[in-house]
């Protein structure tokens, strides 16, 4: 019977390694955590012994030789008026990037970010920082250009100097669907908003889609009636009993709230509208939920994948050393399936 070896027994452990290069726990101790100064010979030795017999450092001693954790930040308050599958596939994304760059994720959900971002950084409990669910105007901006590790912004601030963003460019997005639904003859078109809250605390994703729609609308010559909508079947009722008011005329209909859109097609039906016979249906969404909808819908993707892919990648540049700033704003992709027609 083959002899069963030392690694195959017990886990290795640090006294192993030490009486193996004959030196101290502390030496040992001190080649791992680079605190203090060892010969190369000893280093050498010490190193030597470790690969030989397997031995696997503790995580907390491989942050202190390399000062890093090998974590990131990601910051998402999980507010109520937030659609939650959406930020799903973005976090998802991200999760499984950062592995693939050998990094785990810590998620900070509270809505105090910039302190929390500060003590997990000060606590070196992660090396770098992803900011979701941006503001224009907002607050954590100052704390967290303050801070000396890599951020990246999935989102874009009004004023984005000195910061790294990266988002889907919501107001081409905006501009493209009254382009595509004017393109078709209609004159008065509405729009689903996003819940009132996101407006309220200026969220910037939600203002640069309005900019688009309207600064589109106004240029191409379309009446545009913006209603925005909370997350509820009621609210969505309520919504299009406004917009579509016999005097306001309204053919097509931008929707820019995927949490309202599994019950569109049904309300719209109960109100005796078809799509897109009677009114044409154009949504900024996942590709997922316009095609699993009732009626499949004419939509701009919301790239999640691609965004997280970008903004951990961004990430993983600055721990080496790259520290540009800037903006990249991926363009609108437009898919038609059959929810918008001439008019």
């Amino acid at each position: 019977m083959r002899a069963t070896t030392l690694r195959e027994a017990r886990l290795i452990t640090i006294k192993d390694v030490a009486r193996h290069a004959g030196v101290s726990m502390s030496t040992v101790s001190y080649v791992l955590s680079g605190k203090r100064p060892i010969s190369p010979a000893t280093s050498h030795r010490v190193r030597r012994s470790i690969r030989e017999l397997g031995f696997h450092p503790h995580a907390g001693a491989r942050a202190l030789a390399s000062s890093r954790t090998r974590v990131l930040a990601l910051v998402v308050p999980l507010r109520t008026d937030l659609d939650l599958p959406v930020i799903m596939q973005f976090v998802t994304s991200i999760l499984t990037t950062a592995r693939a760059h050998d990094h785990d994720v810590l998620l900070l959900t509270k809505e105090s970010g910039a302190d929390e971002v500060h003590r997990v950084i000060a606590s070196s409990r992660a090396d770098a920082v992803l900011v979701m669910d941006v503001e224009a105007d907002d607050p954590r901006l100052p704390s967290l250009r303050a801070l000396e590790v890599p951020v990246v912004l999935v989102g874009v601030p009004a004023d984005a100097s000195g910061l790294s963003c990266v988002d889907l460019d919501f107001t081409a997005s905006g501009a493209r669907m009254v382009a595509h639904l004017a393109d078709l003859g209609h004159r008065s078109i509405g729009m689903v908003g996003s819940p009132p809250a996101v407006y309220e605390r200026g969220t910037g994703y939600a203002s640069r889609f309005l900019a688009g729609v309207t600064d589109c609308a106004r240029r191409r010559g379309v009446e545009v009636h913006v209603h925005p909508c909370a997350p509820t079947q009621s609210a969505l009722s309520e919504c299009l009993y406004d917009l579509l008011r016999p005097d306001r005329a309204i053919t097509g209909l931008i929707v820019h709230n995927e949490a309202v859109l599994g019950g569109l097609v049904q309300e719209l039906r109960r109100r005796g509208r078809r799509v897109p016979e009677d009114l044409s249906v154009i949504a900024l969404c996942p590709d997922t939920t316009a095609a699993a909808q009732q009626v499949p819908l004419t939509s701009i993707a919301v790239p999640a994948a691609e965004v997280g892919v970008i903004a951990v990648e961004t990430l993983m540049r600055g721990l080496a050393g790259e520290r540009s700033h800037g903006v990249r704003l991926l363009a609108p992709h437009l898919t038609e399936r059959g929810s918008t027609a001439v008019r």
